[in-house]
């Protein structure tokens, strides 16, 4: 059976600088991300397409969107194969080529997951469940660019078995 599951979010522009939309340059490109019960999260576009550096961008959070289920999937699979990970860092990058009328498109997303394990055991299969990882994050599977991967495991050395 079939579980579906249903996600709302608001987005409200807060960008009118007076004149609307009346030219291009005219108006911010901020905006707030609202979730029911969750802290907003102040949103504008790319400096590129003359947004608020300060502020998170729509690309920014495609690439957090996948780097975080990864790894919310991967600390599952760890729990369930008996890999302790004590520590998880990725500084994930995705690239996105924008044509000369404006459109674009992401190539690819690359994670860069630096996994502590507790013991030198657990190196490989803590390695082979980044690929596990992939095939059910749900991210991954809805996007059609390739997502990549340069994983690295490190020996947690406060509990490295001798």
């Amino acid at each position: 059976m079939k579980k579906q599951h249903n996600y709302k979010t608001t987005i409200k522009w807060t960008g009118n600088i007076g004149k609307g939309t009346s030219n291009y340059r005219e108006f911010e490109r901020s905006h707030t991300l609202s979730v029911e019960n969750k802290p907003d999260i102040l949103v504008s576009s790319d400096p590129a397409f003359r947004g608020d550096r300060t502020k998170h961008n729509p690309e920014e959070l495609l690439v957090a969107s996948l780097s975080s289920c990864h790894m919310l999937w991967y600390l599952h699979l760890c729990s369930e194969n008996g890999v302790i990970v004590t520590d998880y860092v990725d500084h994930a990058e995705g690239i996105m080529l924008e044509q000369s009328d404006g459109k674009g498109h992401f190539s690819e997303v690359t994670l860069n997951p630096i996994v502590t394990v507790t013991k030198n055991s657990m190196i490989e299969m803590a390695n082979k469940l980044h690929e596990q990882a992939n095939t059910f994050c749900f991210i991954a599977n809805s996007v059609n660019f390739n997502v990549l991967h340069n994983a690295q495991c490190l020996l947690d050395e406060a509990d490295a078995d001798v």
